[in-house]
C-alpha cells in the first residue's frame, strides 16, 4: 500500500511540474511571433531576430521587450516596444507613433 501510494504522489508530483513549466514558458515573450502581413520575429530572452531578419539584442523582461532597429531595416534608429498582453497575443510601437502593430504567436511548425 505505501508503495503505490508514494509511486501516485511521484506521479502526481511530475505531473504538476510539467504543467507549472509550461505555463510558465507561456507566460513570457520568449518565442516565435507572426504578424499577418507576412512578417515573423523571434525573441529568446535580450536576443532578436527582428522582422527584417536582422539579429540584434534588446532589452528583455518577462513581459517587455524593446530594442533599436538595426541598420539596413525601414525605420533604423527608432526604438520598437513589443508588451505582451497574453500568451498567444503582443502589441508593438514603433517609437513615439501611436499605432499598435499586433502580433500573434507563431503556429507549430512555423517560425
Amino acid at each position: 500500500m505505501h508503495d503505490r501510494l508514494t509511486r501516485t504522489l511521484t506521479g502526481l508530483a511530475c505531473l504538476a511540474s510539467t504543467v507549472m513549466a509550461t505555463s510558465a514558458r507561456a507566460d513570457a515573450i520568449d518565442g516565435d511571433w507572426c504578424h499577418t502581413a507576412g512578417k515573423r520575429m523571434s525573441i529568446r530572452g535580450p536576443d532578436i531576430v527582428t522582422p527584417g531578419g536582422k539579429q540584434t539584442r534588446g532589452d528583455y523582461n518577462r513581459h517587455f521587450f524593446s530594442y533599436v532597429i538595426p541598420n539596413g531595416e525601414a525605420g533604423a534608429g527608432a526604438t520598437v516596444s513589443i508588451t505582451l498582453l497574453g500568451e498567444y497575443l503582443a502589441h508593438a510601437r514603433v517609437g513615439n507613433d501611436t499605432t499598435i502593430v499586433e502580433w500573434r504567436r507563431c503556429q507549430p511548425g512555423v517560425s
